[in-house]
Parts: structure tokens; C-alpha cells; sequence
């Protein structure tokens, strides 16, 4: 086997320079100077690893290399005795070798530790059937060095004979009987841990004996070793069940360990081999106390997926340790937090609602005062996480909604909308927090200045304002935010009918930006903007936005109806008046278009409609106003909610059985070139590169083929295309769908693609000719052939006739 063909133990930097000849390595290695030996020899074991074999270098090493002391030459030799190859072209072993062997035979005796315990450990990757005749007459000294006065040399020795024990055993027949008298009177940690993992892979009846005799020593041991023990108690433990109780007490004790690995690992092992609530107890606490201790945050990842394991199918015990668990919250890694907000919000019970409520209301008013993309998702993550924890819990929702009600004017569009559609499903499903929710509502109402926020905002206060006090409050609010009509000023109306000659000059003034270029800022008339605080609504209104000049049309018809049952008819009919003269001010803005922008017909009609309702009410208009609408939205919560639960998985039904006992077993690399299609539709068992890859098993219903679908080209572009791709084994399908959009037949389109990375296309699609609209399918076989990251990409070329110039588009 050639030095190309096997596996690479190290890796050499390589000068981009033409390497030199053989002559010229030769004439280095036989100088005196080590520096140019030691340049030499790297120089000859990147060629042997580049393929260059150099046969006659062989002896040249050995003369002039061989005698040297010098320990960086002594390394690069070792690595030379590796990547050479050590048989001739009948596949016996070269004649040199018995040098070679001598050579070894004498570093192994050498006085100087370092070089002894390099040379045990280049022995270790000696394991080709033919370099037995280089371990055999080796094997006397390598049992004298696992007695050598320094831990150094007895930790590759013991190394070595497991090597040597695992791919010839009959060279060392009694290797484990030496290691374990090694392992009796040893000190160092990390001899006896390579001595202990010998005997757990090589006899793991002398390892379990020393297990056994030394049982209440383990918590002494270091941590090292203590990984190897805990390992080894889950293989005896699953081999025999009766010895449980008997290691799991050794457990418990190496929980006190000083090292976070073996605390972790004594968590998996005892979570392994008991469920009882005493030992998923020790482990939870085990892995809360690395969560909140260890700073690595993959750590902290991983913790929190062996708690999402436990929550599974021991929800009960971590119901108890919910505080300690929230503790992560504390992190600033955004992946953190919300892994650890998910499992909480799946071990809520009334036990701990209020408590975790109260750390969820921290949490909030921490992030009041920051600013930044990171806090305004974090904050917007914990106020989902209320949001579903108080529509479970109802009885916590009132001492967190009040908090929440302050993020209603929150620069973050998002978190403000997830308040406020909470705050709408909460006035609805619970009516004992209407008034002080709509009190709330109501001194927040002028800090809102999103316009989807507001929309919502106008809503509720429209339909949940039902008494006289409220309705007074609402009108009074909305008065205040709009301001008082016209909602065109003097100057603009006048400048609207003289024409656009007397329109104002905006006013500029150059400022240098951050990048050192100049640019022309506009004054604009702040009192026209309506944002100082209190009348941001009316901003809104006068920058164009008439979907909410309807919103605050239907509030104000809705509230003033509802002050016919709380007013004589007189007042009333004043009411409705002043609601009319706002809507008649709306629409003067539309048609104004003092913004930029003019009303549209739509919106238009809407504020006519309520003009026409305010003017002549009926019983049947206040009916749809003030009754039917409230209903449907009760119609869809109940739908809504209905919906959710079906969605959510059954707990106690059966799990869903994947294979049955009698099942056939698909073995790839038994199948032969050529599968045909009955085989591909087996499973594959153990499939790392079809699971790495996001393969499937089953047939894909129409939403799931859907996800599977990338669009490649633009809705607008003269050929539509999107690719449908299937994963199957070391397969990528892919289905192409091109659509020519235009109104010109399209010849010879093909599709033309290229990879990046360990894949291969099969085969090169073939081109077609498209009339308009007309739709193909192509379809590509791209061959997989490891689980690396790679890149498929490419381009559609078709010869299109009339107005695109010659050569196609893409």
C-alpha cells in the first residue's frame, strides 16, 4: 500500500517553492549541519506523502541520520519510518527494515525519556499484518520500559502493548497481566488511566475485578480515570442489571467531583441506567449546577439538551428545579435563552406560576432601558413566553400585564404587536380584567406610534369601552391624540386652491455624515408632524396612512353609538356631530394630499359609510356595529384555540411503530450496482450521510413537498424556475420547474449546472424548446459522496426570438 492510499496520521505545511531532487536532498542529509538534515528530512516527508516514493533515500536516511542525538531529527525520523513503505513490491518486508529494527531496539534503551517514550508511541501505529516482523524482536524491551523510572515512558509503554495486544495478540499474549500489575502499584493519573482503559477494551473481567477491589478509592482517582470507571460501570451494569445498586452508590459519590466532565458524566451514566426519581434527581441537579457554573456557552447548549431529554419522560422531577433551570436566563446568548425559555414553558404547573411570572416580570423591565437587535428579541421572546404561560395559568396574568402594557410604544414593531394582540386575546377571554386592562390601555394610548399597533389599540377601545365612564375616557383620549380639527392647515389649504405656486420652500442646510460626505437636510414643519408626544396619532394620520384614518373612524362611530345608551338624545346627537366633523376633517386630509399621498377610494368610501351610519342609526346598524363584530372575534379565538389543540400531539397514545420483528433488512453494501426500484424503497439502516444530508423515510404529503421547494428565478423573469429536492442515500435528486412567461417561443433552454465540493452531476440535462407558456420538468442526479458542505449552482440558457439580443438569457 502506497503512502497516497493510507490514512494520514499528521499533517506537514508544504512550501509553495519546486521542491529539490533527489541529488539535492542527498547532499543535505549528508552534511554535517542539523539544521539542513532537519530541513531535509521534512522537505523528503512531505514527497513521501505527496506520492514521491524515493526508494533509494532509504539507505542515505539510515547512514547519515540514524547515528545523530539530536531529538528534532530523532522526531522527524520516527515520522519517516512511518510514511515510507516498509515492503517491496513481492509484499515482503525490505531487507532494510532489519536496521530499521535495530535502530528502534536501541531508542527504546535509550537514556533520555523522551526519546524512548516517542519511539512507543510511533510503535502504536505499526498495525499492517507485514510490520509484525518489526514488533517481534521489539516486544522484550517494550515490557522493560512499562517499569522505566518516569511517568512519561510507562504511559506510551502501556499504550504501546494495548496496540500491539489489539492487532497481535500472539506477540504479547500476556499483555493484560503485565498492565495490571502496572495498574496495582502505579501513581500517575494518566498511566493508570491508559492501564484501566487496556483492561476495559482488551479484559474487561480483570478491569471490573479491580473495580471491585478498589470501589471506595474512586472518588480519589482523577478525573481521567474517573471518565474510564464511569464507562465501564454502564457496560457492567447493562450486561448485568443485579449489580446496580451496587455501582450506582459509587456514582453518587463522584458527583462531588471538582471536574465538570465527570459531573457530566456521571449524569448521562446515571440517567442511563436508572429512572428513579431519587437518581433523575441527582442527575437534573447535576447538570442545573453545570449550567449555572460553567461560562462555555456549546456547553451550556449541550446541558440544556440533556434537560429537554429529561423533561420527556421526567417532567415531574424538573417541575421542582424550574428556579434553578430560569437561572439561565441570565446568559446574553440569545440560543441559550431561548432554549431555556422553551423547556420552562413546558414544566409551568400553578405550583410555580407565580414564581417563574415574577422572573419573567424582572426579566421584562431589565430590557426597558436597553437598546439594540439582540435586547429587542429577547424581549420580545419573553413576552411570547408570558403570553402563553397567562393564557394556560389565567390567574397570572394580572401581575404581569400591566408591565407589559408599557412596551405598547416599545421601538421594536414587533414586541409592541405581541403585547397588544395579548392584551386583545386576554380582554376577551377574561372579563374580570377588562377594566383595569382598558384603564391601562387608556394612559398608554398616546406612547403608541407604530400604526399596526395602533390599529389594534383603536380596536379594543372601541369595543371594550361598553360603560359611560369608559366610553367618556375613550372619547377624551382620542380627542386629545387626534388634536383639533382641520387636520389640513390654513397654509395648505390656501396654497391648494391658489395652486402650486404658493407652496412653502423647504429650508436646507448641509451636514457631514459619518462616511465624511456632505448631504442636505430639510426642515420640516414639526407642528404638521403632530410627534410631541402627545398627538402622535394624528402624525400618523397626517403622513399618509388612511387604512388607520378608517380604524379611528370606526372607534369613534362604535363609541359614539354607545353614548346613546348613557346620554339624553340631545347630547348624544352632540356627540355624533363632533364624531362627524372629524370624519368630515379625514376627509378633507385624503383629498388635500398634503403628505405626498391621496386617499384611496376604499378608505374613502369607509369614512362616507360612517358619515351616512352617524346621521341616520338604526337598530340594526348598532346591532352590526356593537354586537356582531365582537362575536366573530370570539368565533375566531374559540376556532383558534380549538385548532391548537388538535395540533398538539396525543401523550398517551402509543408510540408509532417504525419496523416490525419480521421485517426486511436493507444492507447497502450488500446490494449490487444496479438497485432496482423495490430495494430503493427500503429504509437503510444506520445511514449517517442520508440523515446528515436531511433524507426522509415515507411518502411526503403535499405541505411537506412544499418545504421542499426553493424558487430560483423571480416571479417577473422571462423563465420561472423552482427546484423540488429528494434526498435518498448518497442521492440528491433534483425536479426543475421552468415556465416560459413570455410571449415568444424559447429554443434549445437548458439547464445548465456545476458543483462545489464532494459532489458530482451524472449527467448533463438535455435542452428543449418551449412554446409560450409552456412548463417542463428537468431533472438532475447529483451523486453524494461525503457529508462536506457543497454548493450546486447553475443557470437556464435558451435562444429566445425577437426582441432579447443573440446568445440567450439567463
Amino acid at each position: 500500500m502506497s503512502a497516497m492510499e493510507r490514512n494520514c496520521t499528521l499533517l506537514l505545511h508544504g512550501k509553495e517553492a519546486t521542491p529539490p531532487n533527489e541529488e539535492e536532498i542527498r547532499e543535505l542529509l549528508e552534511d554535517k549541519d542539523v539544521e539542513k538534515k532537519q530541513e531535509a528530512m521534512k522537505t523528503l516527508i512531505t514527497l513521501q506523502l505527496n506520492g514521491e516514493p524515493m526508494p533509494k533515500m532509504l539507505m542515505v536516511v539510515i547512514r547519515f541520520i540514524v547515528p545523530s542525538d539530536d531529538h528534532k531529527l530523532k522526531k522527524l525520523l520516527l515520522i519517516y519510518w512511518e510514511v515510507i513503505d516498509k515492503t517491496g513490491p513481492d509484499g515482503k518486508l525490505l531487507p532494510e527494515m532489519i536496521l530499521v529494527c535495530n535502530n528502534l531496539r536501541n531508542d527504546l534503551s535509550h537514556p533520555n525519556e523522551y526519546i524512548r517514550g516517542c519511539t512507543l508511541r510511533f510503535l502504536c501505529k505499526l498495525k499492517a499484518p507485514t510490520e509484525v516482523e518489526i514488533l517481534e524482536p521489539l516486544i522484550p524491551t517494550i515490557k522493560n520500559n512499562l517499569e522505566h523510572r518516569h511517568a512519561f515512558v510507562r504511559r506510551n509503554a502501556v499504550l504501546a502493548v494495548y496496540s500491539i495486544f489489539k492487532s497481535f495478540e500472539p506477540l504479547i499474549a500476556d499483555g493484560p497481566e503485565l498492565v495490571e500489575a502496572v495498574l496495582q502499584q502505579e501513581q500517575d493519573a494518566s498511566c493508570k488511566r491508559n492501564a484501566f482503559l487496556m483492561l476495559f477494551h482488551c479484559c474487561s473481567e480483570r478491569a471490573v475485578a479491580y473495580l471491585s477491589e478498589n470501589l471506595e478509592q474512586v472518588a480519589g482517582w482523577g478525573d481521567i480515570l474517573q471518565l474510564v470507571v464511569l464507562e465501564l460501570i454502564r457496560k457492567i451494569v447493562r450486561a448485568n442489571p443485579y449489580e446496580k445498586s451496587r455501582y450506582i452508590r459509587c456514582i453518587l459519590t463522584l458527583f462531588a467531583s471538582e471536574s465538570a466532565a465527570v459531573a457530566y458524566e456521571c449524569a448521562s451514566v446515571l440517567v442511563a441506567l436508572s429512572s428513579s426519581a431519587t437518581a433523575i434527581r441527582a442527575a437534573a441537579q447535576s447538570y442545573t449546577q453545570l449550567l449555572s457554573s460553567q461560562s462555555d456557552n456549546n456547553i451550556k447548549l449541550i446541558v440544556l439538551e440533556r434537560l429537554q431529554d429529561l423533561k420527556r419522560h421526567h417532567s415531574k422531577v424538573l417541575q421542582e428545579m424550574i428556579m434553578d433551570i430560569i437561572r439561565a436566563l441570565g446568559s446574553a446568548n440569545l440560543d441559550i435563552r431561548k432554549k431555556t425559555l422553551e423547556i420552562m414553558l413546558d414544566l409551568i404547573v400553578p405550583k410555580n406560576i407565580g414564581e417563574v411570572m415574577q422572573v419573567l416580570k424582572k426579566e421584562v423591565q431589565k430590557t426597558q432601558g436597553e437598546e439594540g437587535e439582540k435586547s429587542s428579541e429577547y424581549r420580545a421572546m419573553l413576552i411570547n413566553a408570558i403570553h402563553r404561560s397567562a393564557i394556560r395559568f389565567p390567574e397570572s396574568a394580572s401581575m404581569v400585564v400591566p408591565v407589559l402594557m408599557d412596551f405598547l410604544g416599545d421601538a421594536n414593531q414587533s414586541s409592541a404587536v405581541e403585547v397588544i394582540l395579548f392584551v386583545r386575546e386576554i380582554l376577551e377571554t377574561f372579563p374580570h380584567l377588562r377594566e383595569s386592562v382598558m384603564k391601562k390601555l387608556l394612559e398608554t394610548f398616546p406612547t403608541i406610534h407604530s400604526s399596526r399597533v395602533a390599529r389594534v389599540a383603536l380596536w379594543l377601545i372601541g369595543e371594550f369601552c361598553v360603560a359611560g365612564e369608559d366610553v367618556a375616557a375613550g372619547f377624551t383620549t382620542l380627542k386629545a391624540s387626534l388634536g383639533e380639527p382641520p387636520f389640513v392647515p390654513p397654509a395648505e389649504d390656501e396654497a391648494a386652491s391658489n395652486g402650486p405656486a404658493a407652496a412653502p420652500r423647504p429650508e436646507g442646510r448641509p451636514v457631514v455624515l459619518a462616511d465624511g460626505t456632505y448631504a442636505s437636510v430639510v426642515a420640516a414643519d414639526e407642528a404638521a408632524g403632530g410627534d410631541d408626544g402627545t398627538q402622535r396619532l394624528r402624525g400618523l394620520l397626517l403622513g399618509g396612512d388612511f387604512f388607520l384614518a378608517t380604524v379611528v373612524a370606526t372607534t369613534l362611530t362604535k363609541l359614539a353609538l354607545r353614548s346613546r345608551e348613557h346620554l339624553p338624545t340631545r347630547a348624544a346627537n352632540m356627540v355624533a356631530a363632533d364624531v362627524m366633523l372629524i370624519l368630515t376633517g379625514l376627509l378633507q386630509l385624503g383629498k388635500a394630499g398634503g403628505a405626498g399621498a391621496t386617499i384611496d377610494a376604499d378608505s374613502q368610501e369607509r369614512l362616507q359609510t360612517y358619515l351616512h351610519l352617524l346621521s341616520s342609526p338604526g337598530e340594526e346598524v348598532q346591532a352590526l356595529c356593537l354586537v356582531h363584530c365582537r362575536e366573530v372575534f370570539s368565533a375566531m379565538l374559540r376556532e383558534r384555540a380549538g385548532q391548537e389543540e388538535a395540533e398538539k400531539p396525543a401523550k398517551d397514545v402509543a408510540p408509532e411503530v417504525h419496523r416490525q420483528a419480521d421485517d426486511l433488512i436493507s444492507v447497502r453494501q450488500l446490494k449490487g450496482g444496479k438497485s432496482d426500484t423495490a430495494a430503493l424503497e427500503l429504509d437503510d439502516d444506520d445511514d449517517p450521510v442520508s440523515s446528515a444530508a436531511g433524507a426522509f423515510t415515507g411518502e411526503l404529503d403535499f405541505a411537506a413537498r412544499l418545504k421542499r421547494v426553493t424558487q430560483l428565478t423571480g416571479l417577473s423573469d422571462p423563465v420561472y424556475a423552482e427546484a423540488y429536492v429528494l434526498v435518498h442515500s448518497y442521492d440528491i435528486m433534483l425536479d426543475v420547474l421552468v415556465i416560459n412567461q413570455t410571449q415568444e417561443p424559447m429554443t434549445n433552454l437548458c439547464l445548465e449546472l456545476a458543483t462545489v465540493g464532494d459532489l458530482k452531476l451524472c449527467e448533463r440535462p438535455t435542452a428543449y424548446t418551449l412554446a409560450p407558456g409552456e412548463s417542463k420538468h428537468i431533472k438532475a442526479n447529483i451523486k453524494v459522496s461525503s457529508t462536506e458542505t457543497g454548493i450546486v449552482f447553475g443557470s437556464i440558457v435558451y435562444d429566445a426570438h425577437g426582441s432579447p439580443p443573440p446568445g440567450g438569457g439567463e
